[in-house]
């Protein structure tokens, strides 16, 4: 979340002429994340966030989006529901942008997770993909091998201002990846984004997850291989045995995992790391003026990268043989 555009209180005011929600109380801007303009909005009928979407969202995706999450929730995973309008449409226009209103999910994000808040996300996850499972829309997932040379073309020329040699090392690595990617691993809807500050816990337990707008269809091993990498590193780097062993079993629990994903799994955790480098590259490079918005260092997930590449099963990641 972010705020890339202002909203004033004339266009909010008729915007929200097309709802029943009565007036507004409180409205704000939430600096958090890095992809939409998003609002903390409080009104008569209780507490919701307004998106406007920006930047790598395409607005033909949007119907998916909206209608993911009306369906998870109707299979029991709680997230935000879209608020329709009294024409029926859940989603609108206001400055200039797409944008839509959904209901606030109570809970506060981990930021010092601990193992058992990863095996409540290693099995909310496994639910999300099999409540996905009949959902009729697709997407596939722009930002996976396929978009990664686009993304790494955009910051090569400046890569190095990161750090030194960081082109040339990701065009290896981008190269090293193409050649080994796995195929035709057991797939459906992933939410592709579920870092810590997508999953709310209400008194330690989990209560909802959010931001879905990510979500896309590919291998659910490579859901796995980014929550590993977003929620098992230390601040220092270092991988989380303890906590990897608890999301895989989290997650295996209500999906066991078939061998030839426990067999990718570090390939796509290995590029899991590579996608999250890319994109924080390119928006550590290009960061809007103005922008209320703090862009993530992508030198975090090189030095995750570098770990996934010493991995020699998924056993260093805690999975139990």
């Amino acid at each position: 979340m972010a705020v890339y555009t202002e909203v004033t209180d004339e266009a909010l005011g008729a915007f929200l002429a097309g709802y029943d929600l009565g007036r507004v109380t409180s409205f704000k801007g939430i600096a958090e994340g890095v992809e939409n303009s998003n609002f903390l909005m409080r009104t008569e009928a209780g507490q919701f966030i307004l998106t406007l979407y920006e930047k790598r969202v395409n607005e033909a995706d949007l119907p998916f989006f909206i209608g993911l999450m009306e369906h998870l929730s109707a299979r029991g995973v709680t997230c935000p529901q879209p608020v329709r309008a009294r024409d029926g449409q859940a989603l609108g226009r206001l400055a200039g942008r797409a944008a839509a209103i959904v209901t606030f999910l109570d809970g506060l994000w981990i930021r010092r997770p601990q193992a058992h808040h990863c095996g409540q996300v290693g099995e909310a996850l496994a639910r999300m993909h099999e409540a996905g499972a009949d959902f009729a829309l697709r997407r596939p997932n722009a930002l996976s091998i396929e978009g990664w040379p686009a993304l790494f073309a955009t910051a090569e020329p400046r890569a190095d201002e990161v750090s030194p040699g960081l082109a040339k090392e990701t065009a290896a690595e981008l190269a090293a990846l193409q050649a080994i990617w796995p195929t035709g691993l057991p797939s459906g809807v992933i939410h592709a984004d579920l870092f810590p500050d997508n999953v709310f816990f209400l008194s330690d337990r989990l209560s909802g997850l959010i931001d879905f707008y990510f979500a896309c269809n590919d291998a659910f091993a490579y859901d796995l291989g980014i929550c590993l990498n977003a929620w098992c590193f230390e601040a220092d780097g270092a991988f989380n045995v303890s906590k990897g062993m608890a999301m895989i079993n989290g997650y295996q629990r209500l999906r066991p995992l078939k061998a030839e994903e426990v067999e990718a799994l570090p390939i796509l955790a290995r590029g899991s790391a590579l996608r999250f480098m890319l994109t924080r590259l390119v928006d550590w490079l290009d960061v809007p003026p103005g922008a209320k918005v703090v862009p993530k260092n992508p030198l975090e997930y090189l030095v995750k990268l570098r770990f996934h590449q010493r991995v020699v099963s998924a056993r260093d990641y805690g999975l139990l043989a």
